[in-house]
C-alpha cells in the first residue's frame, strides 16, 4: 500500500498579521499557526502522521506567499526514506513568493535508510523583491546506529529556475563518491544553507552575508568540511559535509540566524518545535 498525500499552504497579509489558509489530501498536514515573534511572522509545522516513504509514495507541498506576507515552515522529525522494492519514493516541494513576501523553509534532515530509492526536490518561484532563507540536509543511514547507507539511490534537486540550479545523485553502490577526497570523503551527512531573492542583492549586502556567514564558521568544528559562496547576484550558499547529522544541524542554525539579523535586521526567534 502506497500513501500519496499533498497540502497546499497559501500566506497572505491581512492587517499587517501574516495568516495561512491550507487545504490537504491524504496523510499531510499543518499545526496551528503560532506567532512566537509577533504577528509579522506566521510559524508552522508540517506533520507527516506515517513517520517516513517507501516505494510508490508521493509527498506534493505547494507553499505560496503574497506581498508581505511571512511565513516559517518546519517539521517536527526527521523525512525518513525506506527501503524500496523498485519504485521511487518521491517528495516534491514547490515555493512561490510574491514581490515583498518572505519565507523560511526549515525542514528537519531527510533520512536515507540502505534499500531506498528516493528523489527529493524543491523549486524556488521568486518574484522580484521576494526573498526565502531555506536549508537542506541529508543523512545517509544511521551509521551510529549500525544502519549504514549500503544500498539504494538518492537524487537531490533544488532549483531557481534560470537563476540556480543544484543536482546531485547518490548511489550506495558508488564507493568513488562516497569515498574519495574529491567527493564526500566518508561524510554521511551533506548540508546546505541557502538565501534567494527574487531580485539581484547589493553588493554590500552580498558581502554583509558573506561575511556574517563566514564569522559563524570561524571556530567552529565543520569548519574544514564548509564553505560559502554567492554562485549568481540572487543567491549564496553554504555547504558543509559532516560525520552526522548535529554538528551539521548546529551550523545550518547559526547561519540561519546570522543571515535573519543581517539580511533582514530580525532576531533569531526559533520555532517552538526545535526545543522539544
Amino acid at each position: 500500500m502506497t500513501w500519496n498525500a499533498s497540502l497546499s499552504l497559501d500566506y497572505t497579509q491581512e492587517a499587517h498579521r501574516s495568516v495561512v489558509r491550507y487545504v490537504h489530501s491524504g496523510p499531510l498536514r499543518v499545526l496551528q499557526s503560532l506567532y512566537p515573534e509577533g504577528d509579522a511572522v506566521c510559524h508552522n509545522v508540517l506533520v507527516h502522521p506515517p513517520g517516513g516513504l517507501v516505494g510508490g509514495d508521493t509527498l506534493d507541498i505547494r507553499v505560496t506567499a503574497g506581498a508581505g506576507a511571512h511565513g516559517l515552515v518546519t517539521t517536527p522529525g526527521a523525512t525518513r526514506f525506506y527501503r524500496s522494492e523498485g519504485a521511487p519514493a518521491v517528495q516534491r516541494a514547490h515555493l512561490s513568493l510574491a514581490a515583498g513576501a518572505r519565507m523560511e523553509w526549515l525542514p528537519l534532515e531527510a533520512i536515507l535508510y540502505s534499500g531506498c530509492v528516493a528523489e527529493n526536490h524543491l523549486s524556488l518561484d521568486l518574484a522580484p523583491g521576494a526573498e526565502l532563507i531555506g536549508w537542506d540536509l541529508t543523512a545517509l543511514g544511521l551509521p551510529h546506529a549500525g544502519q549504514p547507507y549500503e544500498r539504494g539511490t538518492f537524487c537531490q534537486h533544488i532549483e531557481m529556475p534560470g537563476v540556480w540550479l543544484e543536482r546531485g545523485a547518490i548511489d550506495a553502490a558508488d564507493t568513488r563518491l562516497l569515498s574519495s577526497p574529491l567527493g564526500l570523503a566518508g561524510q554521511t551527512c551533506v548540508a546546505s544553507v541557502f538565501f534567494a531573492s527574487g531580485s539581484a542583492l547589493g553588493r554590500e549586502r552580498r558581502e554583509l552575508a558573506l561575511e556574517s556567514a563566514r564569522q559563524v564558521l570561524q571556530g567552529h568544528a565543520l569548519a574544514p568540511w564548509a564553505g560559502v559562496t554567492s554562485p549568481n547576484p540572487q543567491v549564496l550558499v553554504l555547504r558543509v559535509l559532516a560525520p552526522q547529522v548535529e554538528p551539521a544541524m548546529d551550523l545550518l542554525k547559526k547561519t540561519w540566524a546570522a543571515w535573519r539579523e543581517a539580511l533582514w535586521g530580525m532576531p533569531a526567534t526559533r520555532p517552538r518545535i526545535w526545543a522539544m
